[in-house]
């Protein structure tokens, strides 16, 4: 079951946002999610991120840097999903999986990519 949703907003290349860096982004709108749904942090079992250019200040699993960032416990798992255009969309099938499989209980997904900083292809 999906609970709730959250998004940053859209921004254009070397516009208002592209000082920030993917992880700093993505853990301000993961902090929102637990923010508006009342969950603890402590509870997330696994954070599925997508990111296509995995280079630079992206590398090193910003999936897992997503929950350190956002300041939630280190036993919060984190993996990185590249699937180009789909990235994150796959990041959701698999967080589904690992619940429906009853493997996972709680899973946050969702991705990234800040082109201002990572350009395509990079």
């Amino acid at each position: 079951m999906i609970v709730d949703a959250v998004r940053s907003p859209i921004g254009k290349k070397n516009g208002t946002l592209s000082h920030i860096r993917g992880d700093e982004l993505s853990a301000q709108v993961v902090n929102a999610l637990v923010a508006r749904t009342g969950v603890d942090p402590a509870e997330i079992e696994d954070v599925q991120w997508g990111c296509v250019t995995q280079v630079d200040e992206q590398a090193w699993n910003i999936g897992r840097n997503v929950a350190l960032t956002a300041g939630w416990p280190v036993s919060v798992a984190g993996t990185t999903v590249d699937r180009q255009c789909g990235s994150s969309m796959q990041t959701n099938f698999n967080a589904a999986a690992a619940v429906w499989s009853g493997q996972l209980d709680l899973v946050v997904s969702g991705g990234v990519e800040m082109m201002s900083r990572v350009p395509m292809g990079s």
